[in-house]
């Protein structure tokens, strides 16, 4: 059976050709998304992704097409159309359709709101953490408003490609300073020798991560002390631990930098005890 899309009104196979050949979002990116990840049927941290959401529309000057909540009854449909309870729901505005030209329509179109939906085995990323991953850096040579989750994601996909084929599984994006900012799809952690939490402050050079949000709150709960600032790379080899946090992997441990070992290059007892208390809060919640 094939996936079901929802594509400006219709749900229809996600084959079916649906998108204008005009569309801004094809012709200049000129467009956003949103990611949830489902668990036991639920959207984990629903409200944030949706407050997330709107300050992207905001920013971008697009208007979502349809209100919140019919939002929310399409979302939950997408899902059930798939016939998953475990997954990643991804949802795409774009500016519309029109004749290309770089301003912005002087005649007002339609957004285009797309939404797929696609069934995810979380027992593979719950070994993968068990295991750890590898990190390379790469210099950061993306736009400055990163923290508009816009479908410009060309540098993200690049060092995406350099870091698999360096056989690492994420890139840390490096700038000028010498300080990670966050990975190409994930949020950058370190545990300093001292018990300090560190991570970027939500500035324009990052996404304002979800998970990075609720990873927060829960260390907090735990009593760990937490900085919002940029760190080295050398720092964060001489770390107790480090670990990424995204919708996708919730908590994620890192070993690895450069092919160089992080600590004993084993996952962190810090990072998998965040983790587990994400997955706890996230399965409680779902019953």
């Amino acid at each position: 059976m094939a996936r079901i899309a929802y594509v400006n009104g219709r749900y229809r196979p996600i084959t079916d050709e649906a998108i204008g050949i005009e569309d801004r979002g094809f012709q200049f990116g000129d467009g956003l998304y949103e990611v949830w990840s489902v668990r036991r049927g639920r959207f984990l941290d629903h409200e944030e992704h949706s407050a997330r959401l709107e300050r992207s529309l905001r920013e971008l000057q697009i208007d979502l097409p349809v209100s919140l909540p019919a939002l929310d009854v399409i979302l939950r449909e997408v899902v059930r159309r798939n016939r998953f309870t475990d997954g990643l729901v991804y949802l795409q505005v774009t500016r519309g359709v029109s004749r290309r030209d770089h301003p912005f329509p002087v005649t007002p179109v339609r957004p285009t709101l797309v939404v797929t939906a696609r069934g995810l085995d979380f027992t593979t990323i719950d070994r993968r953490a068990a295991a750890g991953i590898a990190i390379l850096t790469l210099p950061d040579e993306r736009w400055k408003r990163c923290d508009i989750k816009s479908v410009n994601l060309l540098p993200n996909v690049l060092a995406k490609q350099k870091a698999r084929d360096a056989g690492a599984f994420e890139a840390w994006l490096v700038d000028e300073d010498g300080c990670v900012t966050e990975g190409s799809s994930t949020t950058a952690w370190i545990l300093t020798k001292e018990g300090t939490l560190v991570t970027r402050a939500t500035d324009n050079r990052i996404l304002w991560g979800v998970t990075r949000k609720a990873v927060r709150a829960l260390a907090e709960q735990e009593g760990l002390r937490i900085e919002q600032r940029g760190f080295t790379v050398e720092e964060a080899l001489e770390a107790r631990e480090a670990f990424v946090t995204s919708a996708s992997s919730f908590v994620m441990p890192v070993t690895s930098i450069d092919g160089r070992t992080v600590a004993n290059g084993a996952p962190g007892s810090v990072a998998m005890r965040l983790r587990e208390l994400y997955i706890a809060a996230a399965d409680g919640a779902a019953r």
